[in-house]
């Protein structure tokens, strides 16, 4: 039988060479956050898994493991059934569940005497994800991180995707959280990863990248959207060197209400989150906002939207946070197609 136990810290760095890495803990606990990569083989679901924990409040611990031994059986049975029919003998799956118990176990056992070569993760997602937060920290110190600032709607992200077309190392925040930053910033259809899941996807993309070559990334607030910025990636982005993008101001209408078209074609949608800035702007800003939305007046309100709330607070910001900013080198978007971004990034790489 061949299996092998490999520690939290081992399993992360050998984590692309195993031929699959199994998370056999339920379908929920999955969703929260689950390794790069990683296919979900629960050997209880939500719902069993539920009634495990009910049986052995009730009744005791030994009814709740009776129990819960036949289903992990049964789906145990089903998994190797239905997805490990064409695994040569060679195949090398890492397994982990919540804490590396009983649940892995037992299936990293059952697979190691099929003769797979089994590794299993000890200490489980717990260990697992204590060592990608403590590696998250190292990684961020080597890199060496261009920020590229501007104002809202001076094309930032497209600058970064062109960047990224171009062969540069880029990390997309917005893209890893699901959101573009801002009150407006949802993605219709796309809910964010937990705060958990984030970190697991910058951390992956963190891993790939080379020190010894720049890094793109978009200045960012300590938020975006629901989720924070770990705060070792955020000191080092604001002690590094910046990229000052600026804009005309039609121009920079025209590209947001291009990225925010879905919002204009649901009005509702677009109040309600025009709603949450009425502490802040007050509510005769927002009632303004309100007629222009009902009007059907958008590039009105972005030129306002902007003018009254987005770059006061871009603003303040980069005064707080990026005091070189205005002494870093500058490039002016004057036009919003690819064609343009794409000369623009050509241009950037050439000379950082």
């Amino acid at each position: 039988m061949s299996l092998h136990d490999v520690t939290a810290d081992e399993a992360l760095m050998r984590l692309s060479e195993f031929d699959a890495v199994l998370d056999v803990r339920s379908p929920g606990e999955f969703a929260l956050d689950h390794m790069p990569g990683a296919l979900n083989w629960p050997v209880l679901n939500d719902a069993e898994r539920a009634r495990v924990g009910t049986l052995h409040v009730q009744t005791g611990a030994f009814e709740a493991r009776r129990m819960g031994a036949a289903l992990v059986a049964r789906n145990i049975a089903t998994h190797v059934e239905r997805h490990a029919e064409g695994w040569p003998k060679e195949f090398a799956p890492l397994v982990y569940c919540w804490r590396g118990g009983n649940r892995s176990g037992s299936m990293a056992h059952v697979l190691a005497q099929i003769g797979f070569r089994v590794h299993l993760a000890r200490g489980g997602y717990k260990a697992l994800r204590a060592a990608l937060v403590r590696q998250l920290d190292a990684l961020v110190t080597p890199l060496n991180f261009r920020v590229i600032c501007g104002p809202t709607g001076s094309g930032k992200s497209r600058l970064l995707s062109a960047l990224q077309m171009r062969g540069a190392q880029v990390l997309d925040l917005e893209m890893l959280a699901a959101h573009r930053g801002s009150v407006l910033g949802a993605l219709p259809g796309e809910p964010q990863p937990s705060q958990k899941h984030f970190e697991t996807r910058i951390w992956a993309k963190l891993r790939e990248l080379d020190p010894g070559l720049p890094v793109f990334i978009e200045s960012e607030s300590k938020r975006i959207g629901k989720l924070q910025v770990p705060s070792a990636l955020l000191a080092r982005m604001h002690a590094s060197p910046c990229l000052r993008l600026e804009a005309t101001a039609s121009t920079r209408v025209r590209m947001l209400l291009d990225d925010y078209e879905a919002l204009t074609r649901d009005r509702a949608e677009l109040l309600f989150r025009l709603e949450s800035l009425t502490e802040l702007r007050g509510k005769q800003t927002v009632a303004r906002w309100r007629q222009l939305v009902e009007v059907g007046d958008f590039p009105s309100l972005v030129d306002d939207l902007l003018a009254q709330h987005y770059d006061p607070s871009y603003g303040k910001s980069m005064a707080r946070n990026y005091q070189g900013l205005m002494a870093s080198p500058s490039w002016l978007v004057n036009e919003a197609s690819p064609t343009a971004f794409d000369r623009l990034a050509t241009q950037i790489i050439a000379q950082v």
